[in-house]
């Protein structure tokens, strides 16, 4: 159903896709259609839960003795490796998102929420509040300028390779301004 909504909200646009178009192209009732996404926005943001799960879980593993920032790299390693291994669907994910103002919006929403319960997860760990949250944002911004230069690139990479290397991007620039 996933690369069938994607093939539809990329031919028709995302607006002018139903979901009865989407079950009828994936030879499905609209009912089961409905067993598995809330609306048809699900097919796009329908593993947020998990990756926040996963995510808050490898920084909650993280050894204590990480810095605050190599925990949350330790947290977006763990969302690299959910999100990593279809490079093709990201992309074409990505061009749907981009052309429609409320999905642009939900993604925004889906990264905010990552960036407060990373902040959660750090304050767990005994960081204060407002070093809790720059991190956070400062992990989510690495995140999404290395997604993005991931699903742009030419050649085959790794999604936790490009975001180690803005990590490292990131740490250089903060050290040269000390």
């Amino acid at each position: 159903m996933r690369d069938a909504a994607l093939a539809l909200f990329l031919d028709r646009g995302f607006e002018q896709t139903m979901v009865t178009d989407i079950a009828e192209r994936s030879g499905v009732t609209a009912r089961t259609f409905f067993r598995h996404f809330a609306d048809k926005r699900e097919v796009l943001f329908s593993g947020a839960a998990e990756l926040l799960e996963v995510s808050l879980a490898a920084l909650e593993a993280a050894p204590a003795t990480l810095s605050e920032l190599d925990a949350v790299a330790v947290a977006l390693d763990a969302a690299a490796g959910l999100l990593g291994g279809d490079r093709d669907f990201a992309r074409k994910r990505q061009t749907v998102i981009m052309a429609n103002d409320e999905l642009r919006e939900r993604e925004l929403i889906k990264l905010a929420s990552m960036s407060d319960a990373l902040a959660g997860g750090l304050r767990r760990r005994g960081v204060g509040d407002p070093e809790a949250k720059l991190v956070a944002e400062a992990g989510i911004a690495v995140y999404r300028v290395a997604y993005e230069e991931w699903i742009n690139a030419t050649e085959d990479g790794d999604l936790r390779e490009v975001i180690r290397e803005s990590m490292a991007r990131l740490r250089s620039l903060t050290a040269a301004g000390t």
